[in-house]
């Protein structure tokens, strides 16, 4: 089962790394306004998907290029084994620059122009154009959560599923679930008892950090918190803080950089931690760069998520997600979704050949998506369409842990580590 945390997180993560970064205003719906029926194949027609990207946002060149870069890995292999039913898959990429400007132009370019059958693995900073996607009915697959689009929209389906109606207002009554399986699971295998969240006096920082902070209580954790001043953040009063507090986990709202200085604070502090707890944007094969100069810090972090390690190559499915990307410099955990969310793709156009791969055939095939996992790849999503909220939900969890040497060491199961759980509301 599917869990909306991972949605949260993935808007936190990247609203920190953006933090005061502008996004850009919105054109008008009626300047993309245009016929929306996708045009009969011919034979031996490619395929034509889109990817769209914030690729050069103003969070940096590679904060988004991950989902993008596994897709493309799929869509050439695919092509490589002969494509769908014999025909190629053609993928326009397009970078929307991180505006709601850039994100309306690519829907326009990709939807009303280039005729795409279906988006895959959106990862947009604004994606200002769902509405604008929802309406021409174009299914947008394996997208990532930044922001409520995907519990918002009929005909967009998110990386990590949705149970909410999307019939155009996001989630129930604005509001969207998380649960708080990643706080029972420290409870439960580590004895964790004390907690600290480390955030900026920043509204999305603290925002975050605040639900953070429900989770862990409802979860009976002693929750210490720590604010640092954006701009002149003081990471060695907070890391003498924790030591004194007795702290054994550390959550953060923090971006990337604030995440290392905080590392370093952590080391020089001499605190030792059961865990510096970290999200899927940061479950990425540069860790041992990232924090080169905190080692015992370091080989604290864990990272949690709603797919397989990337670095579980004794799964098969993982084994041809790295032979297929053998030659990308790093590897991330996004990486690997964008390629689930190409095999999502693929599997729906594969159901459509006898009668055609078309927009309506690929989002019928998505909309009865119950338990889907890319071969393994993906805890099972499904997309409901829920009246009301769900109260608890029974949820699983993906677990990795950095060592040197290692890299990402899966823990456990993620197929078995799984809870029930209290879903806590939260405004995306």
């Amino acid at each position: 089962m599917r869990r909306r945390c991972r949605a949260a997180e993935t808007l936190a993560a990247v609203l920190l790394l953006a933090l005061s970064a502008a996004c850009g205003s919105r054109l008008p719906e009626s300047d993309f306004t245009h016929g929306s029926r996708s045009p009969a194949p011919r034979e031996a027609a490619p395929l034509r998907v889109g990817i769209i990207t914030s690729a050069t946002s103003p969070v940096g060149g590679d904060a988004f290029t991950g989902p993008r870069d596994g897709a493309r890995a799929w869509f050439d292999r695919l092509n490589a084994r002969g494509g769908i039913g014999g025909r190629r898959v053609e993928v326009r990429a397009c970078d929307d620059g991180g505006s709601g400007v850039g994100n309306h132009a690519c829907v326009h370019r990709l939807v009303d122009e280039d005729r795409v059958v279906a988006l895959v693995a959106t990862t947009a900073l604004d994606y200002a154009g769902a509405s604008r996607v929802s309406a021409a009915r174009v299914p947008d697959i394996g997208g990532q959560p930044i922001g409520g689009a995907y519990d918002t929209y009929p005909h967009l389906y998110g990386i990590y599923g949705s149970l909410a109606p999307r019939e155009g207002t996001t989630g129930w009554d604005g509001r969207l679930y998380g649960g708080t399986e990643v706080y029972r699971y420290f409870r439960r295998e580590h004895g964790a008892r004390t907690a600290a969240v480390v955030s900026y006096n920043q509204s999305a920082s603290a925002a975050y950090a605040r639900l953070v902070e429900r989770g862990l209580r409802a979860e009976g954790y002693k929750v210490v918190t720590e604010q640092v001043d954006f701009a002149l953040p003081n990471f060695r009063a907070v890391a003498a803080d924790l030591k004194e507090q007795g702290a054994v986990l550390v959550f953060d709202a923090l971006d990337g950089h604030g995440n290392a200085r905080l590392c370093r604070a952590l080391d020089e502090e001499d605190v030792r931690l059961t865990a510096k707890v970290t999200n899927v944007q940061n479950w990425t094969s540069t860790v041992a760069d990232d924090y080169e100069d905190a080692p015992r810090c370091r080989n604290a972090l864990w990272a949690t998520g709603a797919s397989r390690n990337y670095e579980d190559t004794g799964h098969p499915a993982v084994r041809e997600f790295r032979a297929a990307t053998r030659a990308l410099k790093t590897h991330s955990q996004w990486q690997l979704e964008g390629w689930a969310a190409a095999r999502w793709f693929t599997d729906a156009a594969r159901s459509c050949v006898k009668q055609g791969v078309t927009r309506a055939c690929v989002d019928r095939y998505m909309d009865r998506s119950r338990g889907y996992t890319a071969g393994g790849l993906l805890l099972p999503v499904e997309f409901a369409h829920d009246a009301a909220p769900p109260r608890t939900r029974h949820t699983c969890l993906s677990v990795a842990r950095w060592q040197d040497g290692r890299g990402w060491v899966s823990q456990g199961e993620m197929d078995r580590t799984c809870f029930n759980v209290p879903q806590l509301a939260y405004r995306p």
